[in-house]
């Protein structure tokens, strides 16, 4: 018998949102082997819960895999294991820490309502970077996502990173995203060449409110687009900060994403500030448990 896999969609936005994700939330004793396979067996971003390292002075070790390979750091993944180990009564308490290849991230309870806890979970300072080659790479993207030059906003494209580096595209509307139909064969060449993990293509749909739509467009995860990227959104509040289009304030940053593909999600992001200045922020959504819960693959 193989362990037990429950199926969480994360951030979703509506009945049929969110981006899935399966969790085993006893994967003491797996082999690397055997996480890639569940990970396969479903082609989804799968997050795998383990004792925390000695020393490491966390409460568990979270793992990550897509199907071509393991990652150091999933967002969703980690809201999804955070709130189901809740509903499990498997959490030792309402501020936890969680070892990850990325490093240390730390994990809160906000609140419990009658649809589980509300989780976030911390991210780093985000870096903002130009491209290697702007004007390149500039081109390249477009022609990659089959958009017109006049179809980008003024802000510049640019690397942003908090956990992994994404490739922020901005564009002047919600219509020209929601029609963007990339040529998902070149995708992966060009990510390796300007260092990005993806395209995200964003469009403001609210300034006033911090509401932003945005699709992504992975380098080599194993599927071409994913519903909702919460270290993606990290990386989006801090570029949307460095070109002034939000403020560094602890309000709501709310990113939609998956519509394109019937998945509509909602992940917020809150900036966590120091003497006025942001020095990290905090990520979270809802999670929904699917009715098919516990499979064994």
């Amino acid at each position: 018998m193989g362990p037990d896999v429950q199926l969480v969609s994360v951030f979703p936005s509506g009945p049929h949102g969110g981006n899935p994700a399966p969790i085993v939330v006893d994967a003491a004793g797996m082999s690397d082997a055997d996480m890639q396979q569940i990970t396969r067996s479903f082609g989804l971003e799968s997050g795998f819960v383990l004792p925390p390292p000695p020393a490491s002075d966390c409460d568990f070790e979270f793992r990550f895999w897509v199907p071509n390979h393991e990652m150091s750091m999933c967002g969703h993944a980690t809201v999804g294991a955070l709130w189901l180990l809740d509903r499990l009564g498997k959490l030792p308490g309402d501020d936890l820490a969680i070892w990850t290849k990325s490093g240390r991230v730390e994990a809160r309870i906000r609140e419990r309502t009658k649809n589980g806890a509300a989780v976030e979970i911390s991210q780093p300072a985000g870096r903002v970077e130009a491209l290697p080659d702007a004007d390149r790479d500039r081109a390249d993207i477009i022609e990659i996502l089959g958009i017109r030059p006049n179809d980008l906003a003024p802000q510049p494209i640019r690397n942003a990173s908090t956990s992994r580096v994404k490739t922020l595209v901005p564009l002047k509307s919600v219509a020209i995203l929601d029609s963007l139909n990339p040529d998902f064969t070149r995708i992966e060449d060009l990510c390796d060449r300007i260092g990005s993990t993806g395209l995200y293509p964003y469009a403001m749909f609210d300034k006033d409110a911090q509401i932003v739509d945005a699709r992504q467009f992975p380098k080599s995860s194993g599927y071409p687009e994913d519903a909702a990227t919460g270290i993606a959104a990290s990386a989006l509040a801090f570029g949307l900060l460095a070109d002034r289009m939000v403020v560094a304030s602890e309000r709501r940053i709310t990113v939609r994403q998956g519509r394109a593909m019937q998945r509509p999600s909602e992940i917020l992001v809150r900036f966590r500030l120091e003497n006025g200045r942001p020095n990290g922020c905090w990520l979270g959504g809802a999670v929904r448990l699917e009715e098919y819960a516990t499979v064994k693959p």
